[in-house]
């Protein structure tokens, strides 16, 4: 059986989930966006990922909201608004939080956490944290 720790699904038009090769890193990332482009911004990225630090990098999508689901442990999301305002939220198991389009998001973690994302992949970007 897969788990979404290593293997991502695409949710995509026609309310099709197609299960996505194995997690690999970086790179994967653009490989998803060749493999899922018919989707364009109506298709979701659904991954689960177990930290054990904070993260070394920011991210923003800019194609629609993600959904980040605290699965174990806490997280405190960081998050930089498109209009330039600020947040920290900081979520435990079973919380949630959205990172609206635009928004640029890092998270700190407490121990270990275990977090869902449910994310419009299209156009990711990253910058050092």
């Amino acid at each position: 059986m897969p788990s979404l720790l290593t293997t991502p699904i695409h949710l995509g038009l026609g309310a099709k989930a197609d299960v996505q090769p194995d997690f690999t890193g970086m790179a994967w990332y653009a490989d998803y966006a060749a493999r899922t482009a018919a989707d364009g911004n109506e298709g979701r990225l659904v991954t689960m990922y177990r930290f054990t630090e904070n993260w070394t990098s920011w991210e923003m999508h800019p194609s629609g909201d993600e959904v980040v689901v605290c699965v174990s442990g806490e997280m405190t999301l960081h998050q930089e608004m498109a209009d330039g305002s600020t947040a920290t939220v900081t979520i435990g198991p079973g919380d949630y939080a959205i990172n609206p389009p635009g928004a640029w998001h890092t998270a700190d973690i407490a121990g270990e956490a275990i977090a869902l994302f449910i994310t419009v992949g299209m156009g990711t970007a990253h910058r050092p944290r």
